[in-house]
Protein backbone atom coordinates (compact mmCIF):
# COMPACT_ATOMS: atom_id res chain seq x y z
CA UNK A 1 0.00 0.00 0.00
CA UNK A 2 1.19 3.43 -0.52
CA UNK A 3 2.91 5.33 2.46
CA UNK A 4 3.48 8.83 3.23
CA UNK A 5 2.63 11.73 1.51
CA UNK A 6 4.01 14.02 -1.51
CA UNK A 7 6.74 15.81 -0.31
CA UNK A 8 6.47 19.99 -0.65
CA UNK A 9 8.58 20.51 -3.66
CA UNK A 10 6.35 17.58 -5.40
CA UNK A 11 5.30 19.68 -8.31
CA UNK A 12 9.24 20.39 -8.71
CA UNK A 13 10.32 17.20 -8.85
CA UNK A 14 7.55 15.84 -11.25
CA UNK A 15 8.49 18.72 -13.50
CA UNK A 16 12.51 17.20 -13.19
CA UNK A 17 11.12 13.77 -14.39
CA UNK A 18 9.23 14.85 -16.89
CA UNK A 19 12.09 16.91 -18.15
CA UNK A 20 14.45 14.27 -17.86
CA UNK A 21 12.27 11.66 -20.32
CA UNK A 22 12.43 13.94 -22.79
CA UNK A 23 8.64 14.41 -22.72
CA UNK A 24 8.25 11.27 -23.61
CA UNK A 25 7.23 8.25 -21.73
CA UNK A 26 9.85 6.22 -19.92
CA UNK A 27 7.94 2.87 -19.46
CA UNK A 28 10.07 -0.18 -20.86
CA UNK A 29 7.42 -2.72 -19.74
CA UNK A 30 7.18 -2.34 -16.50
CA UNK A 31 3.04 -1.90 -17.16
CA UNK A 32 3.07 -5.13 -18.81
CA UNK A 33 2.81 -3.70 -22.36
CA UNK A 34 6.10 -3.20 -24.14
CA UNK A 35 8.31 -5.80 -23.30
CA UNK A 36 11.63 -4.55 -22.88
CA UNK A 37 11.13 -1.46 -25.65
CA UNK A 38 10.50 2.14 -24.26
CA UNK A 39 6.96 3.45 -24.97
CA UNK A 40 6.57 6.02 -27.83
CA UNK A 41 3.45 7.53 -26.08
CA UNK A 42 4.58 11.70 -26.03
CA UNK A 43 3.38 14.18 -23.54
CA UNK A 44 0.51 16.41 -24.80
CA UNK A 45 0.36 14.63 -28.08
CA UNK A 46 -2.87 12.54 -29.42
CA UNK A 47 -2.51 8.74 -27.96
CA UNK A 48 -0.79 6.31 -30.21
CA UNK A 49 -2.64 2.94 -28.80
CA UNK A 50 -5.41 4.90 -27.05
CA UNK A 51 -7.73 7.46 -27.47
CA UNK A 52 -7.00 10.86 -26.69
CA UNK A 53 -4.43 13.26 -25.57
CA UNK A 54 -1.65 11.96 -23.93
CA UNK A 55 -0.77 13.37 -19.94
CA UNK A 56 3.11 12.33 -18.84
CA UNK A 57 2.82 11.44 -15.52
CA UNK A 58 5.22 10.51 -12.30
CA UNK A 59 4.81 7.13 -11.34
CA UNK A 60 6.63 5.94 -7.36
CA UNK A 61 8.20 2.27 -8.64
CA UNK A 62 7.58 1.17 -5.31
CA UNK A 63 4.17 3.09 -4.50
CA UNK A 64 5.42 4.98 -1.56
CA UNK A 65 4.78 8.95 -2.55
CA UNK A 66 7.45 10.10 0.17
CA UNK A 67 10.40 8.11 -1.93
CA UNK A 68 11.13 10.76 -4.31
CA UNK A 69 14.56 8.90 -5.09
CA UNK A 70 15.09 9.24 -8.48
CA UNK A 71 15.58 5.76 -9.49
CA UNK A 72 11.93 4.87 -7.81
CA UNK A 73 10.50 7.68 -10.16
CA UNK A 74 9.61 7.04 -13.59
CA UNK A 75 7.66 9.78 -16.15
CA UNK A 76 4.90 7.44 -17.65
CA UNK A 77 2.42 8.36 -20.14
CA UNK A 78 -1.65 8.34 -18.85
CA UNK A 79 -2.31 4.72 -20.33
CA UNK A 80 0.96 3.33 -18.64
CA UNK A 81 0.72 4.58 -15.04
CA UNK A 82 -2.90 3.39 -14.88
CA UNK A 83 -1.78 0.27 -15.87
CA UNK A 84 1.10 0.19 -13.42
CA UNK A 85 -0.96 1.33 -10.40
CA UNK A 86 -3.63 -1.37 -11.68
CA UNK A 87 -3.39 -3.45 -8.59
CA UNK A 88 -3.23 -0.46 -5.76
CA UNK A 89 -6.49 0.65 -7.57
CA UNK A 90 -7.90 -2.45 -7.12
CA UNK A 91 -7.31 -2.96 -3.51
CA UNK A 92 -8.24 0.75 -3.15
CA UNK A 93 -11.59 0.00 -4.37
CA UNK A 94 -11.61 -3.60 -2.51
CA UNK A 95 -11.04 -1.00 1.13
CA UNK A 96 -13.58 1.58 -0.33
CA UNK A 97 -16.28 -0.82 -0.97
CA UNK A 98 -15.33 -2.90 2.26
CA UNK A 99 -16.10 0.87 4.61
CA UNK A 100 -19.53 1.21 2.57
CA UNK A 101 -20.47 -2.10 3.72
CA UNK A 102 -19.73 -2.22 7.21
CA UNK A 103 -20.76 1.81 7.67
CA UNK A 104 -24.02 2.44 9.67
CA UNK A 105 -26.81 2.75 7.36
CA UNK A 106 -28.32 5.52 9.34
CA UNK A 107 -25.09 7.67 9.85
CA UNK A 108 -22.72 8.70 7.88
CA UNK A 109 -18.68 8.08 8.68
CA UNK A 110 -16.79 11.10 8.10
CA UNK A 111 -13.53 9.42 6.87
CA UNK A 112 -16.43 8.32 3.87
CA UNK A 113 -16.95 11.83 2.91
CA UNK A 114 -14.01 14.22 4.38
CA UNK A 115 -14.42 17.95 4.32
CA UNK A 116 -18.68 17.47 4.64
CA UNK A 117 -19.93 18.73 7.69
CA UNK A 118 -23.35 17.55 9.44
CA UNK A 119 -24.34 21.11 9.84
CA UNK A 120 -24.04 21.53 6.20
Amino acid sequence: MPEGSYPPDWPDISRRIRERAGGQCECTGQCALHRGQRCQERDRKPARFASGQVVLTVAHLNHCKSDCRDENLLAMCNTCHLRYDHVLHLRNAAATRADYATADLFQEDPKLHPGRRDDA
